[in-house]
């Protein structure tokens, strides 16, 4: 199959390079960057210098795969492409955008008859060996014409037609709000170990709890690996970002009334990891020693 690939950063990059390893597809790819162009032409792409040029190089009906930033920069290079394509041609969004988005430019695509498709990417920067767990949303005939890219870049049954405009990335919000909490919920024991008069071994233990406890998971695996290079993360800073779909998550949860606590603490646990001495804890402070007479530390 024929397809153009616009954003060639980790993901990107590595999306194209599976494309072409598997030999079953011709890429046409393109980006800002001069160099990463040239590097996806290393793989076995066709390079192009702009988004014109990417249109012209593929045969009709196209199929572009969006792959930049969320937000502004995905928002801006599905215009210009709005602009470009014809007809019967398909745009598809595999970056982290925000469903409600999604469902609003598949209706302004539609009054150019240009399709839209929605897919939710998982599989970081591992995605190159395992593949991408894709979950995708659009409308059904169009996404099965796009099932031999799909099937190339995720594993075996790792990619699925989850519903609507919008219902891919919905469910990768979901997702990622699990991987939240999943990940807080395993730091937090670590922690608590660390901490044990036991002076246990992390990284034995992680390993351990890989192989047939109920917990085992390839986060875990993950954080086995990290421990094994760095026992006491003393590499590390405790700053850690969010990439929103936590915080589209809890606003959905809000908006239907559904309860999310584990969620919560830990987009709020990120929240708090990008403070130096919020307030709140020097509130905490004055308050007991107004009160209670407590001792404070001053600065």
């Amino acid at each position: 199959m024929e397809i153009g690939f616009v954003g060639l950063g980790k993901m990107g990059m590595n999306m194209v390079t599976r494309l072409q390893e598997k030999h079953e597809h011709r890429v046409v790819a393109c980006d800002r960057v001069p160099d990463l162009v040239a590097k996806a032409e290393s793989t076995g792409a066709t390079g192009a210098a702009s988004l014109q040029e990417l249109a012209a190089k593929l045969t009709r009906p196209r199929t572009v795969w969006v792959m930049v930033p969320s937000g502004a920069p995905t928002e801006d290079t599905v215009n210009t492409l709005a602009d470009i394509l014809e007809p019967d041609d398909v745009i598809v969004d595999g970056g982290n955008t925000r469903f409600h988005d999604d469902v609003r430019r598949a209706a302004a695509l539609k009054s150019k008859r240009i399709h839209y498709v929605d897919a939710g990417t998982s599989g970081g920067i591992w995605g190159l060996q395992v593949g991408y767990c894709l979950m995708v949303g659009g409308e059904k005939d169009v996404v099965n014409r796009l099932a031999p890219v799909f099937t190339t870049l995720a594993p075996k049954d790792g990619w699925a037609h989850v519903g609507g405009h919008g219902a891919g990335h919905y469910v990768k919000m979901v997702h990622n709000g699990i991987e939240y909490s999943m990940m807080q919920s395993y730091a937090e024991g670590f922690e608590l170990m660390s901490k044990s008069e036991y002076r246990l071994d992390l990284f034995r233990i992680a390993d351990l709890w890989m192989h047939g406890s109920v917990i085992r998971s390839w986060l875990l695996e993950l954080g086995a690996m990290t421990l094994k290079e760095d026992p006491t993360l003393e590499g590390l800073t405790g700053y850690i970002q969010d990439s929103g779909e936590g915080r589209w998550m809890l606003m959905d949860a809000l908006d239907k009334d559904v309860p999310v606590p584990t969620l919560s603490t830990a987009l709020f646990t990120r929240f708090r990891s990008r403070q130096d001495a919020p307030f709140s804890e020097k509130m905490l402070a004055a308050l007991r020693r107004a009160f209670g007479g407590h001792s404070v530390r001053p600065t």
